[in-house]
């Protein structure tokens, strides 16, 4: 069976189905159609597919071309009924792995798509998690859902493999087929058929021993980001009691050739991994009885610097003889990171909450994201519009908050319509008017 599918993928007969055609399923879709693989995108939402079928991004930075493409395509369908899973040869899982209220792993979503997946699943077929996720995963949860829902047995009947999503949303400089994809397999079986698809589409696969080590192999990807960022946060806090630039010190420190990597500070962390994924180790660690400190410690920093922005813009505003609450306040940016529509785990939600709870009259701007639409955990924000880019709407604002340094913003403007800005990202570098004008925070 195994060599079948082999020349299957080869041919370039070999169907791709994607689960969750969100930031990560969406690319993906484009990335093997790319390389002329039949794929059929699966999603609940009926709009995504619509979008789909008629050609209308919802994803910003992937653009108009690439979704009238897929439009057009014999080899790309998209369907909100799940029982077109049997017409798959692979079934790419791409859903959310979110936290709970008690920020623990809420692992409903790949419960329910492996249900659904299980009930549908057909002697041959190969299914890979992309989601990110603790180590174990696939062995303990995904493989015993499809198993008992199916009558099939892994690695004989079906393949499994996990192979953990890569995605950065906007950057120019690495899409989806450049970045390498690690591989991880429940048997030799499983790796090579995962390597196989894969190798059509990535410019690199990267095969590890078993499932685990690749879901570990994301997790510390994640963990390392989190904890330098926290390292580089805490440093922004103690030296700017010193009177100290932290950007000045990090450019200087990033001279050096060898011993140092720059990571920036900012108001929080944001985006669909590095927030939440260390929590999933953390969690898990539990179970061996072992403590994670510098992954929680890096949590505590991280979660807290939205209260520093806070507490900066508290003092701005006192230098200019006001108080936060009844003050008018501007944030800028409600994307997680600059020149993007996507505004999960967004710092900025939390920053426009304490400036609520404080009594300030809120606001934002963000030149990617006009309105608010629906989330998980920010629903009371639902329909807030984005302020138009005028003179004399910024300059009917108390104090601004740059959270987000979109790089189609006009700072210089900003500058000048503005007497009191608390900038989280280093934007306003070189636009000072004098004293208590630019704080940072």
């Amino acid at each position: 069976m195994l060599q079948e599918l082999l020349q299957k993928i080869e041919q370039k007969e070999y169907t791709v189905g994607i689960v969750g055609l969100g930031y990560v399923g969406l690319p993906l879709m484009w990335t093997f159609h790319q390389e002329g693989l039949p794929v059929l995108g699966f999603d609940i939402d009926e709009e995504k597919i619509s979008c789909i079928e008629e050609g209308r991004p919802y994803i910003k930075h992937l653009g108009e071309d690439m979704m009238q493409k897929l439009a057009g395509s014999e080899r790309c369908g998209a369907t909100t009924k799940f029982d077109r899973l049997p017409e798959a040869d692979a079934v790419l899982l791409c859903v959310p792995t979110p936290l709970d209220e008690h920020r623990e792993p809420d692992m409903q979503y790949v419960e329910r798509t492996c249900f659904t997946v299980g009930e549908n699943l057909r002697k041959g077929q190969l299914v890979i998690l992309e989601s990110t996720t603790y180590p174990g995963t696939t062995e303990e949860l995904i493989i015993p859902i499809l198993e008992s829902k199916s009558g099939l047995t892994a690695g004989e009947d079906f393949y499994v493999a996990y192979s953990p999503e890569r995605e950065d949303p906007g950057n120019p400089d690495f899409n989806t087929s450049k970045i390498p994809k690690v591989v991880g397999g429940h048997g030799e079986e499983a790796i090579k058929l995962a390597c196989a698809l894969y190798d059509t589409a990535i410019v690199q696969t990267v095969p590890v021993s078993d499932t685990k080590t690749a879901e570990a192999v994301k997790i510390t990807e994640n963990v390392f980001r989190a904890v330098n960022i926290a390292l580089v946060n805490e440093l922004k806090v103690v030296y700017q009691q010193m009177g100290i630039d932290v950007h000045e010190v990090l450019e200087a420190a990033d001279t050096k050739p060898f011993g140092f990597m720059k990571f920036v500070p900012g108001p929080g962390l944001g985006g669909h991994c590095i927030p939440i994924d260390p929590f999933y180790l953390t969690w898990k660690a539990r179970e061996y009885e072992q403590n994670t400190r510098f992954i929680e410690l890096a949590g505590e920093i991280n979660t807290s610097m939205p209260q520093y922005v806070i507490n900066r813009t508290l003092r701005a505003l006192n230098a200019h003889k006001k108080a936060v609450n009844g003050s008018r306040v501007l944030v800028i940016g409600l994307a997680y990171k600059p020149d993007v529509d996507d505004m999960r785990e967004s710092p900025t939600f939390k920053i426009l909450d304490l400036l609520k709870n404080y009594g300030a009259d809120v606001s934002y701007y963000d030149p990617h994201i006009p309105e608010i639409k629906p989330t998980r955990e920010h629903a009371e924000w639902t329909g807030t519009k984005s302020i138009a880019w005028t003179e004399s709407a910024v300059r009917d604002f108390d104090a601004v908050i740059i959270s987000t340094d979109h790089s189609d913003i006009d700072y210089r403007e900003l500058a000048e319509w503005s007497e009191c800005i608390v900038d989280t990202r280093d934007a306003m570098n070189g636009y000072s008017k004098g004293p208590d004008h630019i704080w940072q925070a």
